[in-house]
């Protein structure tokens, strides 16, 4: 019995397409980060034309902040533009099985990095609204160079409001990352002695 041979994909003709801005950049990372390495170039047009499509409402996709961005453009306008993202580095296709999957490149994980890290300190912010466990489950399952870079950023906030999170945070958290809230916690201290 043979195998059945990999998907082939056809990316588009770029033949004047503008380069998206660094927002359009940031928010095609940030789409693309909800199906990184587990669904391809046209679940990820879907997320930014904000779809109805019964995948992306099963897995939950219309909650991604950037989850109709691209409302007023087509599919095939999207899938124009992912494709400029993938032929300009900052997105690649990766192969799982048969099928080619959106993975991020390294120059794509090292410009949305600091993106995320900002959507995660808006989110810290506002913790006592959106509570404090589901954000800390959040965090614990998050890469930890953007954990790393976050807690940097609260360390340098000045703002001393974030140590009753960081210490409930602080008590759920593997021994690497308690030594790093741990130091946060102490620079925030340091401020008012």
């Amino acid at each position: 019995m043979s195998r059945k041979p990999r998907v082939r994909y056809n990316l588009s003709d770029l033949t004047g397409q503008k380069n998206p801005s660094k927002e359009d950049i940031n928010n095609i990372l940030r789409a693309a980060d909800e199906i990184i390495a587990s669904a391809g170039r046209t679940m990820l047009a879907k997320i930014l034309k904000g779809s109805k499509d019964k995948k992306v409402l099963e897995n939950g996709l219309y909650q991604c902040p950037s989850y109709g961005y691209y409302n007023m453009l087509t599919i095939e306008e999207i899938t124009k533009i992912i494709d400029w993202m993938i032929v300009n580095g900052y997105l690649e296709i990766y192969y799982n099985g048969r099928l080619p999957m959106i993975v991020f490149s390294e120059r794509g994980w090292e410009t949305y990095k600091p993106y995320y890290v900002d959507e995660l300190y808006s989110l810290v912010l506002k913790v006592n609204e959106i509570g404090a466990e589901n954000l800390i489950e959040r965090l614990k399952q998050t890469n930890r160079q953007v954990v790393k870079m976050l807690l940097l950023k609260i360390g340098e906030s000045k703002n001393i409001g974030f140590i009753r999170f960081l210490m409930e945070w602080e008590l759920v958290e593997v021994k690497k990352v308690r030594i790093i809230i741990n130091h946060t916690i102490s620079k925030l201290k340091s401020v008012y002695i």
